[in-house]
């Protein structure tokens, strides 16, 4: 068994876990993160990020733009029945994929002297101010701090009996990469009956598509070739996008009950982060960046803390919902009232009726699921 003690554990080495383990450490806090995967790993994930948080990374010394990443400023969205609008970025993007985003990450944590350990936590235990971590492995860790950065549902929501996941979710995502003809300047986000797909080009210039469904309407069909064939080549531009694509991966990734529910931001004196703390719907394509922004949130109190500029356990747990829920519980609602119209073909066609008739429509509705640029930290 290997026991010690540090300042700060990550349960979870996906964005959030890895952009707060370079903030923390960056700081010269003393950071373990636990992971249970290997790196690099491809992961259900729509790879585009808007540039909210491009300044906030370039600060870190973590600029993804040295991976590769294509710089996207064009959006199109298209009806069931390939009805298409366009409109340029607000803010811009950049597609990058999982595989080499979070390698990349990984990188610039253990630079910054950052514990990585692979293995998967078996259970964590509050008392005396401190905890204590326990894995499958025997590791057995202290830390006055533990942030949550498992994702979008784990072993550890489980453990921890979080009311959401007793909910069983409708919805399962799949995720391919193929080999194509696609702008490297656009996302495009393609609607189908029960769903939607975002595709755009990653660092490599690989499209990335990736798309979520209704599971009722995924599970009439015998397998994701069926499904694609019955109901997502119904949208003519996916169609020609799949047909004409050649697929790289041996067999597409996929992701089921994905939790769109309330998830409270503390959870036994666990700070969570990213899609442990809430998730906005894919259709927004904002995923990605939130996470980032949540690490942001999280690092910059615990730093506060640690230099006694927040004094108190429980005034850092308030201080963090207070900032989470004002950065994002706007967006996220945005995006459920959003998702209600897609997926459906009258509705869908009727919001496409009104923002082809008034234009501004779209560039603000995108800026109501995005956030303002990120600043680097003020120190």
């Amino acid at each position: 068994m290997n026991n010690h003690s540090t300042d700060i554990i990550i349960i979870g080495g996906g964005l959030a876990g890895l952009v707060s383990a370079i903030h923390l450490s960056k700081a010269g806090l003393a950071v373990t993160l636990i992971e249970k995967n290997e790196y690099p790993k491809h992961k259900v994930c729509g790879e585009y990020i808007s540039n909210e948080v491009l300044p906030y990374l370039q600060y870190l010394d973590a600029d993804p733009m040295i991976t590769g990443a294509k710089k996207i400023n064009r959006f199109l969205l298209s009806t069931t029945r390939g009805k298409t609008i366009e409109t340029t970025l607000p803010l811009g993007g950049f597609g990058v994929s999982r595989y080499k985003l979070d390698h990349f990450l990984l990188q610039k944590a253990v630079q910054n002297n950052c514990t990585v350990i692979q293995d998967t936590v078996s259970d964590v235990h509050f008392a005396n101010d401190t905890f204590r971590v326990m894995t499958k492995d025997g590791n057995e860790l202290a830390a006055k701090i533990v942030i949550g950065a498992f994702g979008k549902r784990s072993n550890m929501d489980v453990k921890l009996e979080r009311s959401f996941i007793e909910n069983k979710s409708p919805f399962v995502a799949v995720k391919m990469h193929l080999k194509g003809d696609f702008p490297d300047d656009l996302v495009a986000l393609h609607n189908f009956e029960g769903g939607y797909c975002g595709v755009s080009q990653v660092e490599n210039g690989n499209l990335n598509a990736c798309y979520i469904s209704n599971y009722k309407s995924f599970q009439q069909y015998k397998n994701i070739e069926s499904f694609q064939q019955e109901v997502v080549y119904k949208n003519p531009h996916l169609k020609k996008i799949f047909e004409t694509a050649v697929p790289v991966f041996e067999k597409p990734l996929t992701i089921s009950q994905i939790s769109f529910s309330n998830k409270t931001t503390v959870e036994d004196h666990i700070l969570m982060c990213g899609d442990a703390a809430g998730m906005i719907h894919p259709l927004c394509g904002n995923g990605m960046a939130m996470a980032i922004h949540s690490a942001k949130v999280a690092s910059e109190l615990i730093i506060d803390h640690f230099n006694s500029k927040i004094k108190t356990r429980q005034e850092l747990e308030i201080a963090y919902e207070q900032e989470w829920n004002a950065a994002f519980k706007k967006r996220i609602t945005t995006g459920r009232i959003l998702q209600k119209f897609f997926g459906k073909d009258n509705l869908a066609r009727a919001v496409m009726y009104g923002l082809t008739h008034i234009p501004g429509v779209l560039p603000a509705i995108i800026k109501q699921t995005h956030g303002k640029v990120l600043n680097a930290p003020v120190l």
